[in-house]
């Protein structure tokens, strides 16, 4: 992920978002992913567009640390780039990974990346 630049992996986060979104339709609960093949695949995938998501905002950080700046706290980004940290490193062993409340980000980019 590293080789891509910027604006591809911004671009790339608000793909993701919006796949996420839409993975969670379904979703009225935590329950949902956990009683049924279907649930337990869209954990997966959302699971593994956190991750995804994580990852670049770590490689965005490591090339540029006040573009994100720009946007919101270090507090917000660091929460998401953990979120990253716990479904790589605290996946396995789990019985699930639970969402709190609403799945939302709201990121409004200051500067247009088209």
């Amino acid at each position: 992920m590293d080789k891509v630049n910027n604006e591809e992996l911004l671009k790339f986060i608000l793909d993701s978002i919006s796949m996420i979104k839409k993975r969670f339709v379904d979703i009225k609960c935590s329950d949902d992913f956990l009683y049924s093949e279907h649930g337990m695949t869209q954990l997966d995938a959302i699971s593994m567009r956190l991750q995804s998501i994580g990852e670049a905002l770590k490689n965005i950080d490591k090339r540029d640390r006040n573009l994100l700046l720009e946007v919101a706290n270090k507090t917000y980004w660091s929460n998401i780039i953990k979120t990253r940290e716990i479904i790589t490193h605290h996946y396995v062993g789990k019985e699930s990974i639970c969402f709190n409340g609403n799945l939302s980000f709201n990121i409004n980019f200051k500067k247009e990346y088209s």
